[in-house]
């Protein structure tokens, strides 16, 4: 059994296609193409995204340790004691 890279299925799937080579018409057909697929996107508002991002956010701000911050007890990088010069 060979095993395949994610990127070797991917290029078995897409041919590799030099634009430059194209015509006009085959450049005009692809982006056309492509623009029928952006059309059944479904879209959201950006303010309705925000709003949700900001909701999902604060949801979680008590757990959060970049905000609250992590208990010295708790904390891996704490010293776990000094150097003493005599």
């Amino acid at each position: 059994m060979m095993d395949y890279s994610i990127a070797q299925v991917e290029a078995a799937k897409m041919p590799v296609i030099n634009v430059e080579d194209l015509s006009d018409k085959d450049k005009a057909k692809m982006e056309v193409d492509q623009l029928k697929i952006e059309v059944k996107l479904e879209r959201a508002l950006v303010s309705k995204c925000c709003e949700e991002v900001r909701d999902y956010i604060q949801s979680g701000v008590e757990e959060d340790p970049l905000v609250k911050g992590i208990p010295e007890e708790k904390n891996p990088f704490k010293e776990k004691g000094g150097c003493v010069i005599s």
